[in-house]
């Protein structure tokens, strides 16, 4: 089985795993507790084995495609806040869900959507040079946008130590950990086979962590089916307005289709399981953020296999 063929199924690989896990999470709760323990060094090892992926070092590449960078910028962090602002005032009222919805849909995918765009005939060079770009950004961003949403006191409250250190241990130190193997891979051979390897550790580790998660949160999971009904329409609504967006920028910036392709695959794709270590670390109270986070990341991935073939055949031709 090749890498692309585990990217291309790993919407089923996902289900299977959550499925698994919440078997076990209802016959055997104590198990499932202790599995609850692998789940921070798994993260940290997921996304350090996804930031391996992003082109930490090639940031200047995406330079020479102003045009686009432009329509990327502004479309996933411009245009998206202000269709979450829309989504928000239909959303649930219920702040771990709130903020669940604000956690996953206000920050771009920088790993699979490389893969997306690759599948439905997007420039795929043009994805991996902006997906730096997009992962730098997001991470300043987001502390502002999560004011705007929820005000100076909530966000303060939110940023107790459990959040911090998941934020600076989970995604600040596989970051710069993932950036020097890739300057090291740079003069290195053995550097390059090891970031060639680590690109199948993301759906396997994606699928553990989802399993762990199913085990540990089943109850949580139980106790809110009406609520992801409810959330299922804002998630489509999203996905159908991101594609929207990406075609009128490309009209107005007159980009190419293929160009088009990766606005629609970026603008549609989020960072769900970068957020996730955020969500896990909130205070009591909170699960059902992790939750919403987990929904949405299979609503997407749905609405990405109907993207491969919406995008290339009718909404960029």
């Amino acid at each position: 089985m090749t890498r692309l063929t585990l990217e291309k199924n790993q919407l089923f690989i996902y289900l299977l795993a959550i499925s698994l896990g919440v078997i076990l999470g209802i016959n055997a709760p104590q198990t499932s507790s202790l599995l609850g323990v692998m789940l921070w060094p798994l993260l940290g090892l997921l996304l350090y084995a996804t930031f391996t992926q992003v082109p930490l070092i090639h940031l200047q590449q995406a330079f020479y495609q102003p045009k686009f960078l432009l329509a990327a910028i502004t479309g996933n962090f411009v245009f998206i806040p202000l269709i979450v602002a829309g989504l928000m005032l239909v959303a649930p009222d219920n702040p771990a869900v709130r903020l669940g919805i604000l956690l996953v849909l206000l920050v771009p995918c920088t790993d699979w959507f490389i893969t997306f765009t690759q599948l439905g005939r997007g420039d795929s060079n043009l994805a991996i040079a902006f997906s730096p770009i997009s992962l730098l950004l997001q991470i300043i961003l987001l502390p502002f946008y999560l004011w705007l949403f929820l005000g100076h006191e909530i966000t303060i409250s939110l940023a107790h130590r459990n959040m911090l250190w998941a934020f600076v241990g989970l995604i600040i130190f596989p970051l710069l950990l993932a950036w020097f193997t890739q300057k090291w891979a740079d003069s290195h051979a053995l550097g390059e086979k090891i970031i060639h390897k680590l690109a199948w550790f993301p759906v396997i580790l994606l699928a553990t962590v989802l399993f762990i998660i199913s085990a540990t949160q089943v109850n949580v999971v139980r106790g809110s089916v009406s609520l992801l009904a409810n959330l299922l329409l804002i998630f489509i609504l999203f996905l159908a307005i991101a594609a929207l967006i990406a075609k009128l920028l490309s009209r107005l910036l007159q980009l190419s289709s293929t160009q088009g392709r990766v606005l629609a695959f970026s603008f549609g794709s989020r960072n769900s399981f970068v957020m996730l270590p955020l969500a896990l670390a909130l205070p009591v109270g909170y699960e059902l953020a992790a939750v919403v986070i987990v929904f949405q990341s299979l609503v997407e991935l749905l609405g990405m296999l109907i993207f491969l073939w919406w995008v290339p055949k009718h909404l960029f031709p």
